[in-house]
């Protein structure tokens, strides 16, 4: 396992490239993750389910798991502490999703997740943590990955050895993000402990927090020894940081992004198949937040801005759109 070049393979599957596009909810859905590996994004993950809400057989989570065209490698994440519901939803997220890879969320600092026992606050029980990471290897019937955060708060920092504990566990990757759960995405990332996880373990592991350009990529990877770099929040109406983040590993000259009419014409391909996926309704309120990260650092964009925040549907989006190209393009 490791890398060969720009290859690694993680429990036998090949990926070819160095660059993962972090797993967010509500951002990350199949239209977005297909955009982001146009530009170059090798390993594509899913938002995070519940796996309650799989065993339970909630209709709303099958959607979440289904993966685009094509979209190969890719992980379906899932997350809970509950052994033998995480052992079952791990078979349901294999079977509907048919990824390459289940990824288990021991990473999620939201307060309503992590303090019930979830997502990060797994960290805080590295014991039930393996138990969870050893019923979903058995439930997946594919290679298994963990994201988790360096531990709980500073005066708890424990990644180093929670990932010899997940390595032992038989888990196939682990990715890594650079923050305490406390730190939530505040203050800086700190890439000394994920060389510490690196140095400690003999499975790949992917480096996450803080690559918000193209030079953050090479700085990861060189200064962490990791195997591969993952973008979370710098890709954020910017899909285009994988190509450029590609040219700068590769050694190349790192490519402009589109002028404006170009990213608002990929912003609407974006919306377009997320309401072919799941309805013009939801698609067009999620919208909202994405179409003004679009915009981000457009000048005189506020007016548009605020009629991004009304969108309700594809015509809203072709109409704010002609009104963007007219005006500010």
């Amino acid at each position: 396992m490791g890398l060969r070049g720009d290859c690694m393979d993680i429990g036998g599957i090949k990926i070819d490239g160095k660059l993962a596009l972090g797993p967010m909810a509500g951002v990350t859905d199949m239209a977005f993750r297909t955009i982001c590996r146009e530009q170059g994004a090798a390993l594509t993950i899913t938002e995070m389910v519940s796996a309650k809400a799989l065993c339970y057989q909630d209709k709303k989570s099958i959607p979440l798991l289904q993966l685009g065209e094509n979209e190969h490698p890719a992980a379906a994440q899932i997350f809970g502490s509950d052994p033998i519901c995480m052992q079952e939803a791990a078979a349901i997220a294999r079977e509907v999703s048919g990824a390459d890879f289940i990824d288990i969320n021991m990473g999620c600092p939201v307060p309503k997740i992590a303090n019930s026992g979830d997502g990060s606050g797994l960290m805080r029980t590295p014991d039930l943590a393996v138990r969870v990471a050893e019923a979903v290897i058995k439930g997946a019937g594919c290679p298994v990955t963990v994201k988790f955060r360096l531990g709980w708060d500073k005066g708890s920092i424990n990644c180093v050895e929670f990932a010899r504990a997940m390595e032992q566990a038989g888990v196939s990757a682990v990715a890594v993000h650079g923050r305490t759960r406390t730190q939530m995405y505040a203050g800086t990332a700190n890439w000394d402990w994920i060389r510490e996880v690196k140095n400690a373990v003999k499975i790949p592991v992917i480096a996450n927090g803080d690559v918000f350009e193209a030079k953050d990529a090479v700085r990861i990877l060189k200064y962490t020894g990791a195997d591969m770099a993952m973008i979370g929040r710098g890709v954020f109406g910017n899909p285009w940081i994988f190509a450029q983040c590609k040219a700068a590993l590769e050694g190349r000259e790192i490519p402009e992004i589109p002028p404006l009419s170009e990213r608002c014409d990929t912003a609407v391909r974006q919306f377009e198949m997320a309401a072919a996926n799941k309805g013009e309704k939801v698609a067009c309120l999620e919208a909202r937040k994405q179409y003004a990260w679009y915009l981000k650092g457009v000048a005189h964009a506020g007016y548009y801005k605020e009629q991004i925040c009304k969108i309700t549907t594809l015509e809203d989006v072709y109409r704010v759109t002609a009104g963007i190209k007219r005006d500010l393009c």
